[in-house]
């Protein structure tokens, strides 16, 4: 019966590795190996090179913690993993930490521009059953 109970203790949790690398070897390599990692539409976008909005960007957020933007096909980088960025969503801006999962990955993907929709019951007169149901 000792066993069972040693089974459900949660798992050791190991560093993360992005294609086997681990995130401070990943920062050491120069940005030619680190495009050769990533999937084939984010390694095409940054081999055709970044436009003006995204090399400003990147800049003031390689000097600071966080940062604002509306850039959400900006493809998240190994040195900008812990720090903290403002993806706006079409609305307002939503708060991320980036943390090592999100490598390879655009920022709109965390900043979802479309609500979750919950539709309430039918309305009276909606079908032909409704008009049974008495008013409250």
């Amino acid at each position: 019966m000792a066993k069972k109970s040693a089974s459900k203790l949660p798992k050791r949790k190991e560093e993360f590795t992005y294609r086997g690398y681990k995130t401070a070897d990943l920062v050491k390599m120069s940005a030619e190996e680190v495009i050769a990692l990533l999937p084939a539409r984010q390694r095409r976008t940054l081999k055709r090179g970044l436009s003006k909005e995204h090399k400003k960007f990147q800049t003031r957020f390689k000097a600071k913690d966080s940062a604002r933007t509306h850039l959400r096909d900006m493809i998240v980088l190994p040195e900008m993993v812990g720090k903290k960025v403002e993806i706006h969503n079409g609305k307002g801006f939503e708060k991320v930490e980036i943390i090592p999962e999100m490598i390879g990955h655009y920022f709109g993907e965390f900043a979802l521009s479309r609500g979750r929709v919950s539709h309430g019951a039918a309305g009276v007169g909606a079908t032909r059953s409704s008009k049974f149901v008495p008013l409250k």
